[in-house]
């Protein structure tokens, strides 16, 4: 069946570069500036090929070094629409990090609207997740189902619109100062959390911002509220899915996905975070998201 639209994607979907290459995804990747503990300055690319990168990357935050991110400019979209529209791409489904922690949307669109000027027939749909890592990798799944079945850009764009409210999250970060460096969350939760030991619980509001939805004390009381989450906004059974993300903490991933495959008879897939969202999460989180029929209530 002919490809309709041209699915692409800046490297926030934490999805795999096997995949992405196997399902001809375009793919824009955001970079990483990592200080060593020994004040040397590395700069990186959000492009792991292979998981022992990942683990390496959680390693020397765990050392002490710290990894800065920064937005995908206009220069990087104009390149990467360019080339597209060079190679005959004319519309296209394209997605990018959350406006409520970025705003690489606008700055997509205003790319996107000067390539036109050279290539009238080129258009495309950017698409604001409204969230990061899987979450937004679960829209581009979303998308790439679509276009398999062979639905428009146009059409495509609307379901993807809509689904964005029906991802459920619950993240758990293990030490929100990550968060608070990077001016995810206030310096008084950051604080409050870290004194007190306990695990906040995150998730993204309507309009795309990491909110502290709840603080509880231990990895085993972050399962059992993701259980309560669920009850309250049943995963969906047609094109539903449950993915886990986590930063280098493969066994607590593995414990929340025995327990939601006993309950419901299905495993999420589970996978390692990209660095770019890492850098700000930190090591040891863990993260699931599941579709429902119900949208989120979350702000």
């Amino acid at each position: 069946m002919e490809k309709k639209f041209t699915l692409s994607t800046d490297s926030t979907c934490d999805l795999y570069a096997d995949f992405v290459e196997k399902n001809d995804i375009k793919f824009v990747s955001l970079t990483y500036t990592m200080e060593g503990g020994d004040g040397k300055i590395t700069q990186g690319l959000d492009a792991f090929t292979d998981y022992s990168q990942y683990v390496d990357f959680y390693n020397k935050l765990r050392g002490g070094s710290f990894s800065r991110t920064s937005m995908l400019n206009y220069e990087s979209h104009m390149a990467h629409f360019t080339a597209l529209a060079e190679n005959g791409a004319e519309d296209v489904v394209h997605f990018t990090i959350s406006s409520g922690l970025s705003p690489t949307v606008t700055v997509a669109e205003k790319a996107a609207a000067e390539v036109k000027k050279k290539f009238p027939k080129f258009n495309v749909y950017a698409i604001d997740s409204l969230s990061a890592t899987i979450g937004q990798g679960a829209l581009v799944r979303a998308a790439l189902r679509m276009r398999n079945e062979g639905r428009t850009a146009a059409e495509t764009a609307e379901y993807v619109k809509q689904l964005r409210f029906k991802i459920q999250y619950v993240i758990a970060a293990n030490d929100l100062n990550y968060l608070r460096r990077g001016g995810r969350v206030s310096s008084v939760a950051a604080v409050a959390g870290t004194m007190l030991g306990i695990k906040p619980v995150l998730t993204f509001s309507n309009d795309g911002k990491l909110v502290v939805a709840d603080k509880v004390r231990g990895m085993k009381r972050v399962f059992a509220y993701a259980l309560e989450k669920m009850e309250k906004y049943p995963p969906s059974d047609e094109h539903g899915f449950f993915w886990i993300v986590h930063t280098d903490a493969e066994e607590d991933a593995a414990k929340l996905a025995d327990i939601v495959e006993e309950k419901y008879g299905k495993r999420p897939d589970i996978s390692i975070m990209g660095p770019v969202i890492g850098s700000h999460v930190g090591p040891g989180a863990v993260a699931i998201i599941w579709k429902s029929d119900l949208e989120r209530n979350d702000g």
